[in-house]
């Protein structure tokens, strides 16, 4: 193994960042690395056949690079390119002198050197070397790269998840230094830079409004009450919940304040900007004021007391990088005043204070696009001092559905949107609440779908029914908990990575999964994982329902919210829901009335969709039943998943079928269709019977937002299973 030098500078946090995932690298593979922090030139090793290999960290503005490039005649052309002053920019310079060789990192800034230095620590791991660490200059394919939290504060300023267990158990962390830290570390390990922070009405918790004085709330609250919630964000704090507060940390709102600064401190410091997301018009956290402030939306004085929350924010932390806000939940009211004036007056013109008041600070203001007119907006927000973005829900709430979701363009969105905007993707990952998600392919072809660089701002990605928090749900408690961003680690490696620079290979990924877990066939693992995550894309993308919400559909249960939506999905909804507009795919009746009428078939029928299904389950099994029993702890809990997923896979498949015969039966009255039907969802049942006993000896049945007030539990959803048997004979209407 090489012996490694690495000089750095310790004055700057992201480099300091950097270095220590790359010390990290070398030691994971063996060999030595000796830190340096002063000039490089002044400790160049003489022998050339001593084999070191010296890594510089550095930025393009500093000494170090300068004097290089006076030396050598090929680093200032590079360094003079527009590329290498982009934000988050980095370049690569080696020199070689006989055995011994320099490393230059040069980032366009801190940031772009602290990316450079995660690449260079993952080429070493992937490779063991740095040969495929090549020269030249990296600039991200797509500049701002997200999560999207919903984060609830107080059970006085509830997130929109808060009917959730994940949410209820996740408070504590929410006021917790130490969480926010590691979560914050494993954004910028896998290249995401962007934090969206989500809550119905945060400035009690946040801010103190001088205008308003009485608002601030100390303290950090819990209730013991149930919280039933709508799909609207109603009812989310109610005399009920309020009469059973309970203090689970004791903070004044200066306290408060000074965390919050801490937290968007160490997000600048790992390259990340802040943002908070407001949903309107909610007031929690105001519940009784002396100030006439309610959820009219023609009350002035809530406008007014909005307008001072938004400039007080901004006020308050100079670190914040922008806000979000929505014309949807509790808006539509009929009054004077519209939603786009409303907004502009609580949020455009507290920006516009802001801006009379620090005219430098770049802001960011994001207005969420649904159920809302982008004339009227632009017509309302036209003399907004400041960056006017928008955004749209990209794939509804099922980023794991279709490579290139069609509905911005069939809604013509882009085309509406003023040439000069552009646009964020919201991408919604309401499909895996347990399992662990990993298919590179289908992340590079989805991030390379997205629209042009002319119109993409960037995406936050994230769930409304799950707190990426740290992880609650394992039967075998781990202590201390593990961190959702840690669970997601491959994923959330694939997404960030990629969309950083698409070209990565898939060999790379597999290269990483064979350094991190070296007892395992890294090509069966790598070739598992990809196939069990082309599961549910597959079948979300086969089952729709319009506009698919995350209360529409759970498909590691075959459940939507009762009542609301349909409940458990059975083989009638199998037959009744169609696939994703322009997928290709046929939905079931209208394959069974071409096949009946004799007419072409003119896309992918169902039967191939069920049978690509189950090819990957299949897949899947073979390759994890060739694997050696697994030693580390974590891989165990992949393979489990991996598992679990491919059982459920072998559900949908025979479900599928299922559905199709069912549907010719009641068209023809063929018996053998019949049996047919009972023959498949036999099978299904059989193979539910089977996901839900591996699913749930690991993980506990959950209360999950929106979808009902009970823990969705897969053993009990066996009845309805089962169900889908008598089915046949019942008539639907």
């Amino acid at each position: 193994m090489n012996r490694y030098t690495l000089v750095y500078d310790p004055q700057t946090s992201a480099i300091s960042f950097a270095k220590k995932q790359i010390a990290d690298a070398v030691n994971r593979l063996g060999g030595s690395i000796e830190e340096k922090w002063d000039d490089p030139f002044s400790h160049k090793p003489k022998a050339k056949q001593d084999g070191t290999i010296r890594i510089i960290l550095t930025t393009k503005d500093s000494a170090w690079v300068k004097k290089l490039g006076t030396e050598n005649p090929y680093v200032q052309p590079m360094l003079e390119r527009a590329d290498m002053h982009e934000s988050q920019a980095y370049a690569v310079h080696m020199e070689r002198d006989g055995d011994r060789s320099d490393w230059w990192i040069i980032g366009g800034d801190a940031v772009g050197a602290m990316y450079g230095g995660l690449d260079l620590a993952d080429t070493l791991l992937a490779e063991r070397h740095l040969r495929k660490f090549a020269s030249g200059i990296r600039t991200p394919h797509i500049p701002y790269r997200g999560i999207k939290f919903n984060l609830s504060l107080d059970a006085r300023t509830p997130s929109y998840s808060d009917n959730s267990d994940s949410a209820q158990k996740n408070l504590i962390h929410t006021w917790d230094m130490n969480f926010w830290r590691e979560f914050l570390d494993e954004m910028a390990r896998h290249r995401f830079n962007v934090l969206t922070l989500w809550n119905l009405h945060p400035f009690p918790s946040l801010v103190k409004v001088p205008e308003y004085p009485e608002i601030a709330l100390d303290d950090v609250m819990q209730t013991k009450a149930p919280i039933y919630a709508s799909t609207r964000g109603l009812r989310m704090s109610t005399p009920e919940t309020r009469s059973q507060l309970v203090t689970i940390k004791k903070m004044t709102i200066d306290e408060k304040i000074a965390f919050w600064r801490e937290v968007m401190q160490y997000a600048k410091d790992r390259g990340i900007e802040v943002y908070w997301f407001i949903w309107n018009i909610f007031t929690y956290g105001t519940e009784g004021n002396r100030y006439g402030i309610d959820d009219r939306q023609d009350n002035e004085r809530t406008i007014d007391y909005f307008r001072a929350s938004v400039r007080a924010l901004f006020l308050t932390y100079p670190l914040l990088a922008g806000i979000g806000i929505t014309a949807g939940e509790n808006m539509q009211q009929p009054g004077q005043v519209s939603d786009s004036e409303w907004l502009w007056r609580a949020y455009g013109k507290a920006i516009q204070d802001v801006k009379k008041l620090q005219p430098d600070r770049p802001i960011r203001l994001i207005q969420r696009a649904h159920w809302a007119s982008l004339k009227e907006i632009e017509s309302y927000f036209k003399d907004l001092p400041c960056t006017l973005d928008y955004s749209y829900k990209y794939s509804q709430a099922h980023m794991y559905s279709a490579e290139r979701p069609p509905f911005i363009e069939l809604d013509g969105f882009l085309d509406e949107m003023p040439p000069e905007r552009k646009t964020w993707l919201t991408v919604r990952n309401d499909d895996y609440y347990y399992f662990r998600w990993g298919d590179p392919s289908f992340a590079r072809q989805y991030i390379l779908n997205m629209p042009p660089s002319d119109r993409l701002v960037g995406f936050y990605m994230g769930a409304d029914g799950y707190i990426w928090g740290k992880d609650y749900i394992l039967r075998n408690e781990q202590k201390p908990r593990q961190l959702i961003l840690r669970k997601m680690e491959y994923s959330l490696s694939i997404w960030g990575k990629l969309a950083y620079n698409p070209l990565l290979s898939d060999d790379h990924f597999r290269r990483l999964l064979a350094a991190r877990f070296p007892e395992a066939p890294s090509v069966a693992l790598y070739e598992a994982w990809a196939s069990a995550s082309r599961i549910f894309p597959l079948v979300t993308t086969f089952h729709w329902q319009g506009n698919v919400y995350d209360f529409q559909w759970y498909p590691e249960a075959c459940f939507s919210l009762p009542r609301k939506a349909k409940g458990f999905h059975t083989v009638n909804h199998f037959i009744e829901d169609g696939p994703m507009p322009e997928s290709g795919l046929m939905s079931i009746p209208e394959y069974c009335d071409r096949v009946l009428n004799r007419q072409p078939l003119n896309g992918i029928t169902p039967y191939q969709v069920a049978a690509d299904v189950e090819a990957y389950a299949e897949k899947t099994l073979s390759l994890l039943s060739d694997m050696p029993e697994p030693r580390d702890e974590e891989l165990i809990s992949i393979l489990a998943d991996l598992e679990c997923m491919a059982w459920i896979g072998l559900y949908y498949a025979e479900k599928i079928r299922g559905a199709i015969e069912l549907c010719f039966y009641r068209k023809t009255g063929e018996m053998k269709r019949r049996q047919q039907a009972i023959a498949h969802l036999k099978k299904a049942a059989e193979h539910w019977r089977t996901y839900a006993d591996k699913t749930m000896s690991r993980y506990v049945p959950q209360r999950l937002n929106r979808q009902g007030y009970e823990p969705v539990d897969l053993k009990k959803l066996q009845d309805e299973v089962d169900r889908d048997i008598q089915r046949v004979d019942e008539v639907w209407d």
